[in-house]
């Protein structure tokens, strides 16, 4: 009987030892190795703070925070707003035998590469590109607009991706609400409108928030579609990080703006938990 309590209890740490060293080797190492570099000096030498210091009083340093929050934040609010109607018409709308084919389609953006997607808009914002052309042909406008390197560029290519990223943890939510509910809004005199904000809407505030912190999370961690579309008009953090690394070779500072950048990460984590919590009964 020992024995085979003994092997009871050893089956679930062998199972989940595999994940485990991978974890350890692949993020719990390099984030240990990554704090003890931003404690460093470029030049080498002992312990220090100043690579965190240097942050808080360089004011270009906090700006490519406040840019990265801000851009951040308006793909964010705008992919949901986009999202959340798309995924209602997918659930309510589209009869039940072709939303896979709807779904398909919709998430048909995530099988090309990112980096194509990127310069595919960068062609479409262009002075020569089809915006601009179609602007000047309709008479709008008679000289070309700066629409490539700049916000706008980068929030649309945000948006155009993770508008599907919503839709789908949005519609999931959508599917899995029973009909009851809102019958029993409407038993009780509820119209469409108060059925959907006071019964509809906070039962899937789950899903909007899952997506939301995906989205947070993705976005203000891309470093590729704020250097196609933006440029380096407008510096973002992971803009900030790749330029220590390849124009400076300071790895220590690289490593402690990664750190600051996590730690904003998990703010946003910690404010989100009690809606990415919500069970329904």
């Amino acid at each position: 009987m020992s024995v085979s309590g003994s092997n009871s209890r050893a089956l679930p740490w062998a199972l989940v030892t595999p994940a485990l060293a991978w974890t350890c080797a692949f993020f719990v190492l390099p984030f240990i190795a990554m704090g003890f570099s931003s404690l460093t000096a470029h030049e080498g030498g002992g312990f220090t703070i100043a690579n965190y210091s240097q942050f808080f009083t360089d004011p270009s340093y906090w700006r490519a925070m406040v840019n990265s929050l801000e851009v951040t934040g308006t793909v964010t609010v705008i992919s949901i707003l986009l999202a959340y109607p798309f995924a209602w018409i997918l659930a309510e709308m589209v009869p039940e035998r072709w939303q896979r084919l709807a779904l398909i389609l919709a998430v048909l953006p995530f099988w090309t590469s990112y980096v194509v997607r990127s310069y595919s808009w960068l062609l479409v914002l262009a002075q020569n590109g089809v915006v601009n052309r179609a602007l000047i042909g309709t008479g709008l406008i008679a000289e070309p607009l700066q629409l490539a390197n700049t916000r706008l560029a980068t929030v649309t290519g945000f948006v155009h991706f993770f508008v599907m990223l919503l839709t789908l943890t949005i519609f999931a939510n959508l599917k899995q609400l029973s009909p009851s509910y809102r019958k029993a809004a409407a038993d009780l005199g509820a119209g469409p409108v108060r059925t959907f904000l006071h019964v509809v809407l906070p039962l899937t505030l789950p899903g909007i928030m899952v997506g939301a912190f995906l989205t947070f999370v993705l976005c203000i961690g891309d470093y590729i579609t704020p250097q196609i579309l933006g440029g380096n008009n407008e510096l973002v953090m992971p803009q900030l990080v790749m330029m220590q690394i390849g124009r400076r070779g300071d790895f220590p500072l690289a490593s402690a703006l990664s750190i600051i950048l996590m730690a904003v990460v998990t703010i946003a984590y910690l404010a989100c938990a009690r809606w990415l919590k919500i069970e329904r009964a």
